[in-house]
């Protein structure tokens, strides 16, 4: 009897450690906090990993976006992308506005940045693009008085629905405090494929909407197809023949618009992996299978 109570209390805490093992998440860091490996940077007006006047750099384990050896911004959008696509997942990071925005910089730029996601690849950019066709988690800093929300949903070439309805306006507000000043704020996109996106600010949910698409114009829904051409984009017909597709995965890329801005801590966490319960790799909060990824 004692030895059948030792296996049964045994057996019980293999069961409960191979069960904890399923439930320990495994968030991986995007960003090694030494150097940029693993990712590409695209500028308009300028060739594929052209690092411009050293706007991303890597300091005391951040990316930061600098303008220190700009003379004028001169349209000098860019985005840097990790090399890798996702569908179902969460993605957490800090970032914080400093100093100054660059000259030449556009007034509603002024401490605005922000994180693609489902976006197209660096490479498929075109030469002179300002933003890549993708859903934008909009990061606004205070600016000292009014109230100015942060997690905020911008739609280059894209849309969404909101409330059961379709919206094409190109920047969607959240409901998020205003974080003036030089601060760290904590943000995280939750993203299940393309079914719902939610937007989270300092762990609060500040924004939710599902179904993003291609379509609606680039940055001026009211254009409609002719603002296809707008802001440096060239086969406005692959675009245009692509209206209404659902996105469901895509790349995701730190953006630089002429205000300097810091990022750290950022992290995945990917809700798509091996669903086989017998699987090494099983994960409990998986919520998209991809057995093809199974180890036994």
């Amino acid at each position: 009897m004692i030895r059948l109570i030792s296996l049964m209390i045994l057996l019980s805490f293999t069961i409960s450690c191979k069960n904890q093992t399923h439930d320990l998440e495994e968030w991986q860091s995007l960003f090694n906090g030494k150097d940029l490996s693993g990712w590409q940077i695209k500028f308009a007006n300028q060739d594929l990993n052209f690092n411009y006047k050293n706007t991303f750099r890597v300091e005391n384990n951040m990316i930061r976006i600098s303008y220190d050896d700009y003379n004028t911004f001169n349209d000098a959008y860019a985005h840097i992308y990790y090399n890798q696509t996702f569908s179902h997942y969460k993605l957490r990071f800090d970032y914080r506005f400093v100093g100054d925005q660059v000259s030449g910089g556009e007034n509603w730029n002024v401490r605005n940045s922000g994180i693609m996601i489902h976006s197209q690849s660096a490479q498929s950019n075109d030469f002179g693009q300002f933003f890549p066709v993708s859903i934008e988690m909009q990061l606004l800093g205070g600016l000292g008085k009014e109230n100015r929300t942060t997690g905020n949903l911008c739609t280059p070439g894209t849309f969404v629905e909101i409330n059961g309805k379709e919206n094409y306006r190109h920047c969607i507000n959240s409901i998020s405090d205003t974080y003036h000043g030089d601060q760290w704020v904590r943000g995280e996109i939750v993203v299940l494929g393309g079914e719902r996106i939610f937007h989270l600010i300092e762990n609060d949910t500040v924004l939710k909407y599902k179904n993003p698409k291609i379509g609606g114009g680039f940055t001026n829904p009211r254009l409609g197809d002719k603002d296809w051409s707008s802001r440096g984009v060239e086969n406005k017909d692959y675009w245009i023949a692509r209206q209404g597709e659902i996105l469901t995965k895509g790349y995701i890329a730190l953006q630089a618009e002429s205000h300097p801005i810091d990022f750290k801590n950022i992290k995945i966490l990917n809700l798509c992996g091996c669903m086989d319960t017998n699987a090494t790799n099983y994960k409990s909060y998986y919520i998209e299978a991809d057995n093809t990824q199974c180890i036994y």
